[in-house]
């Protein structure tokens, strides 16, 4: 870190949805320089090209062969999947004080060989991913500090752990058979949307999709695992709304016997007291993803179902901000011991 207690980084991935969120916000951050801005190809363009939120000057858009890595504390890669592994294996051991936080898969999987199975992609870094940390910072931020590589969680897998973690932890609910219905604008699936998703009226229709495979179960079941320390059984339906950000996650549950809804809400309210950008509304609240997007907020509400003992957990977030690029920075906030919201709206 240097002197005037900026930190000195480069975003490697810099012209796609999630990098141009984080590029934005960064743009804002007191205690940031932007030493690079990289990506594939549009050498040479402004990042206002892309993006005309982003009011101030910064680094014209490059290769990463143009990155000073000797002047960098940090790197944020927002790459697709297999890439940044590629880059960090490299660099990691050239600069033993730079830092990375990946934004894409490569470092949530533990296991080198499930990776493999779930994305299709040989792990090149192997060796660093007992080095790495899965960090959503409301249950990391104690750990963080020891680690080098910071890989952000996957937007849905956000939404889910956060109301569900403590309750879990704390065996106020059934750990069996919950069912998760999670609905996402589309920009979860990134610019190439029209080359994952071909279904009729893409930007006009709801559409359900991978509801045994999807991606996301795999990190979410490990990390219930990690800190609840129960094998978690749950359903995950995934879906596409013709909305351009925002996710809601309706998390059905049963709880023990004699745990009332207002009783889960008021153990996630105290459980979350300090929490800056988790806010646990009052039972019964009607929720949607309008109140969180572009910000960092995460919105859980409890509600009754006409069923006894069966609840539904609703969580909101924005996919783009605490689904990606704003836990970023508050990974990035906590590393450096910046006030945790700094640069986040």
């Amino acid at each position: 870190m240097s002197i005037q207690n900026k930190i000195n980084i480069a975003v490697i991935g810099a012209t796609g949805y999630t990098g141009l969120d984080l590029i934005l916000m960064l743009s804002k951050h007191s205690k940031v320089r932007i030493k690079s801005l990289c990506a594939s190809k549009n050498f040479g363009k402004k990042i206002q090209f892309f993006d005309k939120r982003i009011k101030k000057k910064l680094p014209k858009i490059s290769s990463i062969k143009k990155i000073d890595w000797d002047n960098l504390d940090l790197v944020f890669l927002s790459l697709p999947n297999g890439e940044a592994q590629k880059i960090i294996r490299f660099y990691y051991k050239k600069n033993s004080k730079l830092k990375f936080i990946d934004l894409s898969a490569d470092f949530r999987i533990n296991n080198a060989k499930t990776y493999e199975k779930v994305y299709g992609l040989k792990h090149n870094a192997k060796s660093l991913i007992k080095n790495s940390l899965y960090s959503i910072p409301e249950f990391s931020k104690n750990e963080i500090k020891n680690f080098r590589i910071i890989s952000n969680p996957g937007c849905y897998p956000t939404s889910i752990q956060i109301p569900l973690i403590p309750l879990i932890k704390k065996n106020l609910i059934n750990h069996h058979d919950i069912t998760i219905d999670s609905k996402s604008g589309y920009s979860g699936a990134g610019k190439y949307l029209e080359k994952k998703f071909t279904h009729k009226n893409l930007y006009s229709s709801t559409f359900a999709y991978s509801t045994k495979k999807h991606r996301h179960i795999f990190e979410t079941e490990q990390e219930l695992l990690k800190y609840t320390k129960k094998k978690v059984d749950f359903t995950f339906n995934p879906h596409l709304l013709p909305t351009f950000r925002g996710i809601l996650s309706s998390i059905y549950i049963k709880s023990r016997k004699g745990i009332s809804a207002n009783f889960l809400r008021n153990f996630l309210a105290k459980y979350y007291k300090k929490s800056k950008f988790i806010k646990i509304l009052k039972i019964n609240t009607p929720i949607g993803s309008g109140n969180v997007l572009n910000t960092n907020n995460c919105e859980i509400s409890v509600c009754e179902t006409r069923v006894k003992n069966k609840f539904v957990i609703f969580s909101a977030i924005d996919n783009l901000v605490k689904g990606a690029s704003g836990q970023a920075i508050q990974n990035m906030n906590i590393i450096y011991k910046f006030p945790e919201g700094l640069g986040l709206r």
